[in-house]
């Protein structure tokens, strides 16, 4: 089994991982964010990659999302868990929290949304936009570390960088959404059209600025939270590695690994053999005569 874990670079520093070493990748759609580490923990090995780069480099529209789900593909990644911060757009919803989400709700504009886009289209299914198996064990390993978990929520994804204005946040809240972010949606999206079980563990900071109690979200704040909760993280991440053997590829209730078995409409007498080459790792085994 091999886990990717996309967060920040605090995630490397949990106990009981050994790192083995630093991978540059390259891929069709550029460079990731970052080298990828590779490590074992629990006898599994974990490949973690910061979204935003060593350092917080990249804004949230400026994530190559494309060459990050890419690379970890090209590592021979099967799940992907990524450990996001977000705000909370409920009352019962606390910062500090943990939501476990299992839609999304996109509001973002400049995103790539695909790896199919030239000389090859392919409509995934993407009505349940998280893999269900592994956001069980997400939730599983929550509880066993101690947190306040809500199983389920929709993220509603924005552009960003900014954060919301006060009648965006009313908004969003009028949808009925539980948090709000600015990077998953890209990563899931793309997760499923690389055929890799996706799934988020939302870590809540904030309430935007839709409070009228609590003080508006900023940096400073989000920042707080987060180190509040990097050992938390570290906790659940470690709880689910030991756990995803347990999950029976192929079996009822998952079918992440066969995303694009019925999805690519396009010919494939006439794709190129550049536009084959270069989506080797994704469409090889659909691409054979």
């Amino acid at each position: 089994m091999k886990i990717g874990v996309l967060g920040g670079t605090g995630l490397y520093d949990m106990q009981g991982l050994k790192k083995i070493k630093e991978h540059e990748v390259d891929t069709p759609f550029g460079k990731p964010s970052s080298k990828i580490l590779e490590a074992e923990l629990h006898e599994e090995t974990v490949f973690f990659l910061p979204r935003h780069g060593k350092g917080h480099l990249f804004s949230p529209s400026k994530v190559n999302y494309r060459a990050n789900i890419f690379a970890m593909k090209l590592l021979g990644v099967e799940k992907i868990i990524s450990v996001s911060a977000v705000g909370s757009m409920k009352e019962g919803i606390s910062p500090g929290d943990v939501v476990i989400v299992d839609q999304f709700f996109d509001r973002t504009v400049t995103r790539p949304r695909t790896f199919f886009d030239d000389g090859i289209v392919a409509h995934v299914s993407f009505a349940d936009p998280v893999c269900p198996k592994l956001a069980g064990v997400l939730a599983d390993s929550a509880r066993k570390a101690g947190a306040t978990m809500h199983e389920g929520g929709t993220y509603v994804c924005i552009e960003g960088p900014q954060f919301s204005t006060r009648a965006e946040s009313q908004f969003f809240r009028s949808l009925g959404v539980d948090v709000i972010g600015m990077t998953n949606l890209p990563e899931a999206r793309l997760a499923r059209e690389a055929e890799i079980c996706y799934a988020t563990l939302a870590m809540v900071t904030d309430y935007d600025c839709w409070h009228e109690s609590e003080e508006d979200v900023s940096v400073e704040a989000v920042i707080k939270i987060l180190k509040q909760n990097a050992e938390l993280a570290q906790k659940i991440v470690t709880l689910a590695a030991s756990s995803l053997e347990d999950i029976n590829e192929g079996s009822v209730g998952c079918e992440c690994n066969s995303a694009l078995k019925n999805a690519i409409i396009t010919d494939k007498r006439v794709v190129s053999k550049d536009t084959k080459k270069r989506l080797a790792p994704l469409i090889g085994k659909y691409m054979e005569d």
